[in-house]
């Protein structure tokens, strides 16, 4: 029982945490050349860290999502050869 308690503390510990961290809304871009792998380590640490992936994109390889500064700052590192490119997200009209 006491086992139970302090797992569930611990849980509620972690998620008050990471709830705690200022999340941005942005998208990251790779060049066209970049292997799938790149991408799919970069979304494996996004969600690892508790971050979203809100879209994926079909046209380029990118996808946006909802992270922590600190979480985009690690998927800016993770390939030397494909630096992802990583912006604020928006929303773009066009005025006719």
């Amino acid at each position: 029982m006491k086992l139970y308690i302090f797992s569930v503390l611990l849980a509620f510990l972690v998620l008050s945490a990471t709830a705690a961290l200022p999340k941005k809304q942005v998208v990251i871009t790779y060049p066209s050349d970049t292997p799938d792998s790149v991408l799919d380590e970069a979304k494996l640490a996004i969600t690892s860290a508790g971050g979203v992936i809100t879209h994926e994109y079909e046209l380029i390889k990118g996808f946006a999502v909802k992270a922590s500064v600190k979480i985009l700052d690690k998927v800016h590192e993770l390939s030397s050869e494909f630096r992802p490119t990583i912006e604020e997200d928006s929303i773009v009209t066009a005025i006719s």
